[in-house]
Order: C-alpha cells, then structure tokens, then sequence
C-alpha cells in the first residue's frame, strides 16, 4: 500500500515528534509514504484572513505536486493542514471560475479523482484496524485517554467530510484498538485557541484550562491528538501537568517500536512518568 504524503512545515519542526512516529508506525504497518517534492506551507491559520485567493493558491500547490507524484492519494497528518488542503479541494471542485484562475496561478490542471486524507481516515479505513491490532505487542490496558480531535479536523462537515463533526468516533475506536480506555467527555471539538496563542495568550490559556480540566476531571490520565499546533497549546498553556500525545505516539508504544524514548525528549511535560508506572516504557 502506497501513498503521497504532505508532512507540512510543523513535521520537521515544532512537532517532530509527530513526523518520527507517524514514519515508525506506517513502517511497521508496511506502508509506504512517499513525501511529494518541494512542498510548501499549507498558509496555516492565518492567510486565509489576509489574502483569500493565496490561502487557495498555496494548498493547490500541495495538491498539484501530489497529482505528478502519481503516488496515490494524499495524505495529511495535521488537522490544520487538511482542513487548509481540504477548503481547496472543494472550491476547485465546486467553482469553475475560481478553479480557473487557481490553475493559472498555479500553473496546473487539477484532477478530482485525487483523494486527500486525514492520517487517522487512512488508518481506519484504508489499512483497518484488523491490521493495527496485529501489530500490537504491548496493549495500552488501564490507559485512560481524552481523545481531542479540535476544532479543524471534523469541521465544515460538507468541506473535511470526516467523521461526526459534533461526536466523532475515529480516534476513540482506533485507541481501543489499542487497548486503551477512551473516557466520555464533552470538549473533544473545542477550539484551542489555536495561533491565538501568539498575540492573545491569556485566551488560549483559559480555553486550553477549560480543555485540559475537563479531561482530568472525566478520569483521563492524558489527551491524545493529531494537530501539532493542538499539542503545543495544550502541553504549554495548561497548569495540569496533563501530558499530551499524538495518537503515532501511542501507537508506536503499543507496536514496541525502537527509539521512541527520543519522542519524549521533545515533550514540555514527559510522558515517561505515566508510561512507565504502566510498564509501556
């Protein structure tokens, strides 16, 4: 199994650890990602509030480089990334006149049938949990988990077309796969505060306090996600001391692949501890 891969820009930066977990685990899994040539920034949280048109013409880029590829469809890791690629992806489809001038900005012609996922779809859906659960070798048994999805993964329903938008399930199932205990919660689509974090920090502290509360108080030991931007804003701005993962993470734990205690090195609250008293180290 074979697919085209968009690390995006916090892949090999801020969220390292999420790029080395995500290769392990598709390695273990026997999946090949391939990741397209010359790739540029999705234009994050904030062109889109700057310059529609460039907000459009930079994941169309992406999706231009995925179509020479001919590697198959793309896939995303970060939930920001795909919502960006995603809002591109349905205006080419859905506006002629705008596809247009995209094209010619670009400098392509898009193809429809090119499909662009979400890293926890193609996992689920296209590699199935049958397989992820072959793999296990150490089952994340009494690991209690908030599953946080955030706000840009499940939402516009019509745009990003994954899972329920108001109680999605997706990584739920995939962490029961792996043994762990999802808990009932109610914040798992909330809003981090995202690159809010920048210019309105006392913002992003108390809806990440809200966010990280609520999951301790539901029984979670940690909060998993897939959003480096989510990750940051929740492991930097809470008061917990809650760890937060990215659901490769857990995966990779569960897999016993090697060298992921480099991961927790990246971490501003170590994992370790928790792992550890679970004998998951």
């Amino acid at each position: 199994m074979r697919f085209s891969f968009f690390p995006g820009c916090t892949d090999h930066s801020t969220s390292l650890e999420y790029g080395l977990s995500t290769h392990a685990v598709f390695k273990t899994l026997g999946v090949e990602l391939v990741e397209i040539e010359d790739w540029n920034c999705c234009g994050a949280a904030a062109t889109h509030s700057i310059n529609h048109l460039l907000s459009l013409c930079l994941p169309a880029r992406n999706i231009s480089k995925a179509q020479s590829s001919q590697a198959g469809p793309l896939v995303v890791p970060c939930a920001g990334c795909f919502n960006m690629l995603k809002r591109t992806e349905h205006v080419l489809k859905n506006d002629e006149a705008e596809r247009k001038e995209i094209e010619e900005i670009v400098g392509f012609t898009y193809q429809p049938s090119l499909e662009i996922l979400a890293l926890m779809d193609v996992i689920l859906n296209r590699i199935g949990l049958e397989k992820v659960q072959e793999k296990v070798k150490k089952p994340l048994k009494g690991l209690k988990l908030a599953c946080y999805y955030g706000c840009a993964l499940v939402r516009h329903p019509k745009i990003t077309q994954l899972d329920d938008p108001e109680n999605p399930q997706y990584l739920d199932r995939l962490m029961k796969s792996l043994g762990a205990e999802p808990v009932e919660w109610s914040y798992k689509i909330d809003c981090c505060g995202a690159d809010l974090a920048l210019t309105y920090g006392e913002v992003v502290k108390k809806l990440v306090g809200r966010i990280v509360s609520m999951a301790k108080e539901a029984g979670a030991q940690c909060i998993v996600t897939s959003c480096g931007l989510c990750q940051a804003n929740l492991e930097m701005r809470q008061e917990i001391g809650l760890p937060i993962f990215y659901f490769t993470e857990l995966m990779g734990v569960a897999f016993d692949v090697e060298k992921r205690d480099g991961w927790w090195k990246k971490h501003m609250i170590s994992p370790k501890p928790l792992l550890e008293s679970m004998g998951l180290v």
